[in-house]
Parts: structure tokens; sequence; C-alpha cells
């Protein structure tokens, strides 16, 4: 499974040609894709209005969508916060720690364009799209 996360999702919706939304366009038919329920909400939030968020919506529901957050991710995206910091890295955005450690912790892949996931792939083993 490949987890899509905001980064590509609002280029995509935007018509924003990169590497990933190209992967994104050819895949999306063929390919087992997913995102979780805090990517959701982040790019629910960044369209501009109602009509436009329940065409988003529906089309992102025809994926697996995840339910992420619980005690035991959190914890285990702290620890992984702390390890990073601890070898120089600062990660920008929890929402950021708590998706590469829901995909470390289930053997997904990630799809992004941001890299504060460039620490989790070098140091912890995260599985990316390469592009």
């Amino acid at each position: 499974m490949v987890i899509v996360d905001t980064t590509v999702w609002v280029d995509y919706l935007r018509g924003t040609t990169t590497p990933q939304t190209d992967w994104l366009h050819a895949e999306l038919p063929v390919q087992r894709l997913g995102l979780t329920d805090l990517i959701l909400c982040e790019v629910l939030q960044g369209v501009p209005d109602d009509r436009r968020a329940r065409q988003v919506q529906q089309e992102l529901s025809k994926l697996e969508t995840f339910a992420m957050a619980g005690v035991s991710l959190a914890i285990r995206a702290s620890r992984n916060y702390r390890t990073l910091r601890r070898k120089g890295y600062t990660v920008r955005k929890t929402i950021d720690c708590l998706i590469a450690t829901f995909c470390l912790l289930n053997g997904h892949s990630l799809l992004h364009n941001d890299h504060d996931f460039d620490p989790f792939e070098r140091e912890l083993g995260l599985s990316v799209v390469s592009i």
C-alpha cells in the first residue's frame, strides 16, 4: 500500500505538475493507494469552499482511509522524533511524525514532496516511492 501525503494531494488537486503528481496520475487507476484521516483533514482544510470540499471528499473516499492516531502511535511517533533530534534532525510538524511512524509500523510506502520525511527514510527506514 502506498500512502499519499498531503503535499502530493494539494499539488495534484491544484493541477501542479511535479514528479509526484505525474506518478500519482499514472498509478491512481492501477496501484493500491491510501491516505490517513489526518491527511484527509489537511487536504480538506485547504479547499476554498464547501462545494469543492464535498467533491474532493467524494473522490478521496474511493481510496482506503486509515484511522491513524492513538496512544500507541503517539508514543512511537514521539520516540521517533526524539531519535531524529538526537541525530541532528528537527521535524517541523507533528503530523509528519505521525504519518511517517504510521507507515513504518504498518509497512506502507509513502509518496510525498516534503523534506521533513527524508530523515525518516535515511535514519529509520521509511519506505518512500522513488521518483
